[in-house]
């Protein structure tokens, strides 16, 4: 993962080149269910799935039960977008292998009091989303302003705003967006990680801690995101705050070879021997070829001896 924060709710990577149409196409495939505060599922969503090496996707929705399927789809990085009316949108970045099954990608949608995601708003916000998508920050910061300048209520967008300043490294613009959402919804995780974020990546760490605290646990269920504050917390030498982060996020995804690393080295960080030559043993039950791995397998000789 990469040193600077991954963004809690609609993330950006690295685009690759231009590709030949129809490069998406390979043998993966990845689903999940979408559903809403409740545990609701929700019919109707538009799953939009973006190869950021082939430039090009498709577009899938669920059905009756909530859920959802791509296939036939290349390895490599894609982000993953959930719309539909009256709906936040979400988006995810997900790493997708054809030789092993991938991980379902689940989420909840937040419902929006007083928003309809009308036409021009799912145009506008598609728009802004693939500018995003190429990197051109400014020119989605330009879009999604737009839509908040014309729709003052849809306040939710704040978020992608506070997205697109944060990609320019622009934290305390970005802490500004992301507590413009905070200021509607109190309780709203992914925002109060991003304000969390900035201080994180300003490299005001008790800041950051603080703000992260403001989050209850049970309610954090995104890996990534619970990869991510376990981190701040390991950085911190704050080793037992960290391992619970980590234990979770390997729990909601088993194959997470930068979870599983972080969890054995904390458990090394812990004295706890027989859990962290665990740790090291599930990681190279996945990756057994990396220089990485060779590091694990130093851990191992370290720890049985």
């Amino acid at each position: 993962m990469k040193k600077k924060i991954a963004l809690a709710c609609l993330v950006a990577i690295l685009c690759a080149g231009l590709a030949a149409a129809q490069d998406y196409k390979g043998k993966g495939r990845v689903g999940g269910i979408v559903t809403d505060e409740d545990g609701n599922p929700i019919e109707g969503v538009t799953v939009k799935l973006f190869s950021l090496r082939a430039q090009d996707g498709i577009t899938v929705q669920t059905d009756k039960d909530g859920k959802w399927l791509g296939a036939w789809i290349r390895s490599g990085g894609w982000n993953i977008d959930f719309v539909k009316i009256g709906y936040a949108p979400k988006k995810v970045v997900v790493e997708i292998s054809e030789s092993k099954r991938n991980p379902d990608v689940s989420v909840t949608l937040t419902k929006v009091e007083g928003l309809v995601l009308t036409d021009e708003i799912r145009d506008l916000l598609t728009k802004g989303n693939e500018m995003f998508d190429a990197q051109d920050y400014a020119g989605a910061l330009a879009v999604y302003e737009d839509i908040l300048a014309k729709y003052p209520d849809a306040y939710p967008i704040s978020m992608n705003v506070g997205n697109a300043y944060f990609a320019q490294e622009k934290y305390d613009l970005a802490e500004e967006s992301y507590k413009r959402v905070i200021a509607e919804e109190p309780d709203n995780v992914a925002a109060i990680i991003a304000v969390g974020n900035c201080y994180a990546n300003r490299g005001q760490s008790d800041q950051a801690l603080e703000w992260y605290g403001k989050v209850e646990f049970e309610k954090i269920e995104d890996p990534t995101v619970l990869y991510n504050l376990g981190t701040n917390y390991y950085n911190n030498a704050k080793f037992e705050e960290a391992l619970k982060f980590y234990q979770k996020a390997v729990a909601k995804q088993k194959e997470s070879t930068d979870a599983l690393y972080q969890l054995g080295l904390a458990y090394l960080n812990l004295q706890r021997k027989d859990e962290a030559i665990a740790a090291f043993e599930d990681y190279l039950k996945i990756d057994a070829e990396s220089g990485r791995a060779d590091q694990v397998r130093g851990f191992l000789d370290y720890l049985k001896k």
